[in-house]
């Protein structure tokens, strides 16, 4: 809101955001603000506004219309609220991971996706479509502490396909030095035969059979 009308404000609501809402996320809390605003007129979008987890809505009170239908849009979308789908940005800050892991463990089905939702970015006619999850299922994950669980298993599971690459590694060479080992062996027995044949030349020209 301008500042030259914050002094016109005198209708005030606020709605406090319940935790299991936000699941502990200031990302969370920041992302149903917005989808809160996009369900509201494009003039009253910015006449809703969050702090420490307190959704405020105020206007002035030459606006008491616009603020009774928005303060109603606000408080039919929080009865649901708990059950607003978590994006990724979301999904990364309630558990502290990071985008690979995300990437990672929804490939693997660690993290099943709840759906896609497509957006389209901000001043651009591109959209992206990416993958949303379950509140539930990730309090769930935040609450039996699994990320910790993942990662150990994730990092046992590296080693073991390091000591697998590096055992396939040494039998390659092992392979290809046996076969050059054979090759070296056949070059000196064509040498020694070379050899071999030339003295035996050289004993048939002195006529020591005769």
């Amino acid at each position: 809101m301008p500042k030259h009308e914050k002094n016109d404000v005198e209708l005030i609501r606020t709605w406090v955001l319940p935790p299991a809402a936000t699941l502990g996320s200031s990302v969370r809390a920041k992302g149903i603000l917005l989808e809160l605003r996009a369900r509201l007129p494009i003039a009253s979008k910015k006449s809703l506004d969050i702090d420490q987890g307190d959704l405020t809505l105020s206007m002035p009170a030459s606006a008491k219309a616009e603020f009774h239908a928005a303060a109603s849009v606000v408080a039919s979308a929080l009865k649901d609220i708990e059950s607003l789908p978590v994006i990724p940005r979301e999904i990364q800050d309630i558990l502290t991971i990071r985008a690979s892991e995300r990437h990672r463990w929804l490939a693997d089905g660690r993290l099943p996706s709840a759906g896609t939702r497509t957006v389209r970015l901000n001043g651009r006619a591109r959209r992206i479509t990416f993958h949303v999850f379950d509140p539930k299922f990730v309090e769930d994950i935040l609450d039996r502490g699994a990320v910790d669980e993942w990662r150990e298993a994730d990092a046992l599971a590296a080693a073991d396909n390091r000591r697998k690459a590096a055992y396939k590694a040494k039998l390659t060479r092992s392979l290809k030095g046996g076969k050059s080992a054979k090759a070296s062996a056949v070059a000196r027995s064509d040498e020694v035969s070379r050899t071999e044949l030339k003295g035996w030349e050289e004993f048939v020209r002195d006529g020591l059979l005769r």
